[in-house]
């Protein structure tokens, strides 16, 4: 997306024509970088197992299947329906005026000739990878003492009502704050490209909000509430997963051109994997040298990867609109708010987060929205943001847009979560039992360890 001009040639295409006159090529491009994006449910189950105790391997990793199996069949039958469905600018599937619907179970799509090149599966395909994302972020905030049904019951939830309304908002043609819209949209849109506030800051919400109720693990705080290490067994597996996490943000950031035909979309591709690129090496680099003169004081390698993410998921909404030397400084950034967010969630709000789910998706997820509203250039901008962003082009609505989005989610998330997670606890039936924690997960529900001594 070179400029304004181009971007609003797009979103005519893909509202009015669904990309039928764009061709095989964008059919193509969906659906290889919708690979990348699936694979990262393989990122995320190595780093999830990693990070863990050996004792509860396969009970994360089974969550990491499921999250695939369920999130499939939930976007396909519902999910996908409440996200894009025609509504009123809340939530899909409130404004059929008598239409037959096309995303419920997919039936407006099934008989449909006028698309010979599958864009519209491609689409959905790739929208399902999205989801499949924002409901994995939750298992790690909760590992190692959550129950297998209490998991289901809430992953769900999250895939067909609470991830889908967040995205109807920002991304459905109709919603409040979609660029997308042809309803007018606040203030011509919010900037959230590929989802830094849609899908990573709405999976740490609800991450956040799980690992509350849910209570932390056993042993993770002394008497005197403090926190005591509860590590990982194993620093490969982590370190695996972050490099696949990474490879798979170059089919979540630059698949979110929707397309490569029109003019100028494959440049910004290629500019969004040097955005991309530059934030994660930056955010790494500030997070080891702040836990090592700030935090424990060593070089520590779960650092390195979260820093790593940090930047990812803080570049990932103002991925197309940026320069590369502000993806640079967006990744620093990102770094300082992973890091002071994790600290505070453990120290001050003593809230057990094993996979510091909220510090790095929840947090810099904000970040990764209002970065975007700050950054963006006069060329690249879009939606709100069309003159530029508050550093760019002096203009506020991109920012003031950002803002109401974001607390918009928080409000929306956190609220929904709860009313889910707290009846699932006093009902018993999110947490495992003391002995079951104690002897592990592996052993007590799924059959033995993983690691046969």
């Amino acid at each position: 997306m070179t400029n304004a001009t181009e971007v609003n040639a797009l979103i005519t295409a893909a509202t009015e024509g669904v990309f039928l006159k764009a061709g095989i090529a964008d059919s193509l491009w969906l659906m290889l970088c919708a690979f990348l994006v699936f694979f990262m449910q393989c990122g995320f189950a190595l780093l999830e197992a990693g990070t863990v105790r050996a004792k509860n391997t396969k009970n994360i990793l089974m969550k990491n299947l499921l999250d695939a199996c369920i999130g499939a069949l939930i976007w396909w039958s519902i999910g996908y329906y409440v996200a894009y469905e025609a509504g009123k600018g809340f939530i899909g599937g409130t404004n059929l005026d008598g239409a037959d619907s096309k995303y419920f179970f997919m039936t407006g799509l099934q008989g449909d000739k006028e698309d010979t090149t599958g864009y519209a599966y491609s689409l959905f395909f790739f929208q399902y990878v999205f989801a499949a994302a924002a409901a994995t972020i939750v298992s790690g905030a909760m590992a190692e003492r959550t129950s297998l049904g209490g998991y289901m019951v809430y992953t769900t939830v999250i895939t067909a009502f609470i991830y889908p309304t967040v995205v109807h908002w920002g991304w459905s043609t109709d919603g409040w704050a979609s660029f997308f819209s042809t309803d007018d949209p606040w203030k011509g849109g919010v900037m959230d490209f590929a989802g830094s506030g849609i899908v990573h800051m709405t999976g740490g919400i609800a991450a956040i909000c799980g690992a509350a109720v849910v209570g932390p693990r056993t042993g993770r705080f002394d008497e005197k509430k403090q926190p005591l290490m509860m590590a990982g067994h194993s620093t490969t597996l982590q370190v695996m997963g972050t490099f696949i996490l990474w490879l798979g943000w170059y089919g979540f950031n630059p698949g979110s051109t929707l397309g490569l035909s029109p003019d100028g979309y494959a440049k910004a591709a290629a500019r969004v994997v040097v955005t991309t690129t530059l934030s994660a090496a930056t955010g790494g680099c500030t997070v080891i040298l702040l836990e090592k003169f700030l935090g424990d004081k060593v070089w520590s390698v779960g650092a390195v990867c979260n820093g790593i993410l940090a930047g990812l998921v803080s570049i990932t909404a103002g991925c197309v609109v940026m320069y590369p030397h502000m993806a640079v400084i967006t990744g620093m950034i990102g770094g300082f708010v992973y890091f002071g967010a994790s600290k505070c969630v453990l120290k001050v709000c003593k809230i057990d987060d094993p996979l510091d789910a909220f510090a790095v998706h929840g947090a810099c997820g904000f970040w990764g929205v209002i970065a975007a509203a700050l950054f963006a250039t006069e060329g690249y901008g879009y939606g709100s943001g069309a003159g530029g962003g508050l550093f760019y082009g002096g203009h506020t609505d991109a920012l003031a847009v950002a803002l109401g989005f974001l607390f918009a989610i928080i409000a929306w998330v956190a609220t929904m979560s709860l009313l889910m997670f707290i009846p699932l606890k006093l009902m018993g039936l999110l947490r495992v039992s003391a002995e079951v924690e104690a002897a592990g997960m592996d052993v007590s529900k799924h059959g033995g360890a993983a690691y046969e001594a």
